[in-house]
């Protein structure tokens, strides 16, 4: 059996706030979604006539019409939904650290660094607008190639 991770839901009572988030913060887009009964978004890293890269499903929580939803997926307790409980993290691998880094100061995102012993690997980790840790892993190059410090961002401080 042949596994690959497909996408990431997150559930939110702030569409919005996830949306300019994962446009401004990661580069992604909306694009096509099925006409669920419920609100959401589908965020793509890619281009959007191929739904695989629809990597990160938000879901829309609407307080006042929440049958569609509660049908569909299920119900939930809505002070559970923030951050990301049993699983720690959501990871990605990407390159650019450096364009990343100056995106991540302009918009006051705080970002935590850390580099892989052994690994190669040069990691920033960012919050979502609901808690959700996003692991971006870069190759170590990278760090050293953009003078980085290993440190958090001043807005996490």
């Amino acid at each position: 059996m042949a596994l690959t991770l497909n996408h990431y839901s997150i559930r939110t009572t702030d569409l919005d706030a996830c949306r300019v988030f994962y446009e401004q913060v990661l580069g992604m887009s909306v694009g096509p979604r099925p006409d669920f009964p419920f609100p959401g978004l589908w965020m793509y890293a890619g281009d959007h006539t191929y739904y695989g890269n629809a990597v990160v499903h938000i879901i829309g929580i609407d307080r006042n019409d929440p049958a569609g939803l509660k049908q569909y997926l299920g119900d939930r307790d809505e002070t559970a939904l923030q951050g990301t409980g049993t699983i720690d993290h959501i990871a990605f691998f990407t390159d650019g650290l450096s364009s990343m880094l100056e995106r991540l100061k302009r918009l006051n995102v705080a970002f935590r660094e850390r580099t892989v012993p052994g690994l190669g690997l040069h990691q920033v980790f960012i919050d979502d607008p609901n808690g959700v840790v996003i692991e971006l892993n870069y190759p170590a190059h990278e760090k050293q190639s953009a003078g980085t410090a290993e440190s958090a961002s001043p807005a996490s401080a």
